[in-house]
């Protein structure tokens, strides 16, 4: 009992963190983020068996320094298109220089740390200046309402095995009921206001659901290889950053190629 209060007071108050940080100004979200990629690289260290702190410096000079430059290029207006050329060799770069013998280790911890976390922190930021920040927050509420649904469709009606040998308690029953009835909740939301068409709904609803769920399991599956529960300690209750926000790393750039081209 002392447990699900833990997780449930804390599970408030990082809703009401993001919400805040979104709705606020492009700057708050911007540091929000900021501290989603500065925290999530330690963590994925840490699942990579990445164990000196050379490496690690390494790995968060490359990752934040690759969010901050592109995202301060875009609220101040400055040129950051050049560093898209530079972003598949840094990793193989830092690699070079490490200390470590291992370049394999090192260099997938650094693209991992882009690919995972920077890029979409950066996506975040660019939906939050283009979509609004309306658009950005109704992606974390799918994600939040898939994983409520799915937990209770999963507990009352649960029976099949999702990925068991990824996440033994994830079941087919509870994922359907997550999308179904988040999907049907989009539907209700997008007739209740006169911002958000049907189809969008339904695109956004669709897409963060399904990618949400496999950035999770894609999480779990790291943990797993590392023989972890938990990516981090942070967040008590729920785990560490990449535990709370991996759906929403997967989900956004995909999110955000549909609301380009729709």
């Amino acid at each position: 009992m002392k447990e699900l209060l833990v997780r449930t007071i804390s599970g408030a108050v990082l809703v009401a963190v993001i919400v805040a940080c979104v709705l606020v100004s492009s700057w708050t979200f911007w540091a929000l983020a900021l501290l989603i990629v500065a925290i999530g690289t330690f963590e994925m260290s840490r699942l990579m068996h990445v164990k000196s702190w050379w490496q690690l410096m390494l790995g968060e000079v490359l990752t934040v320094g690759t969010y901050a430059y592109v995202t301060l290029g875009m609220l101040s207006e400055m040129p950051f298109s050049n560093l898209a050329l530079l972003l598949p060799l840094l990793p193989f770069l830092f690699a070079l220089f490490s200390t470590t013998t291992d370049f394999k280790t090192i260099a997938s911890f650094n693209f991992g740390s882009i690919v995972l976390l920077s890029l979409p922190c950066i996506l975040m930021v660019w939906m939050h200046e283009v979509f609004t920040p309306k658009m950005l927050l109704l992606v974390f509420v799918v994600l939040w309402a898939n994983d409520t649904f799915a937990y209770l469709t999963g507990r009352l009606l649960g029976k099949h095995k999702l990925f068991e040998r990824i996440s033994p308690g994830k079941t087919i029953e509870g994922s359907i009921g997550g999308l179904v009835l988040t999907l049907a909740g989009m539907v209700i939301f997008s007739y209740c206001v006169d911002w958000l068409p049907l189809k969008t709904a339904i695109g956004i609803g669709l897409i963060a659901v399904i990618f949400g769920t496999l950035g999770d399991l894609c999480e779990s599956m790291l943990k797993r290889q590392a023989g972890v529960k938990d990516s981090g300690k942070l967040i008590p209750g729920h785990g560490g950053v990449l535990d709370r926000f991996d759906s929403v790393l997967f989900a956004v750039p995909f999110v955000f190629v549909f609301l380009f081209f729709v």
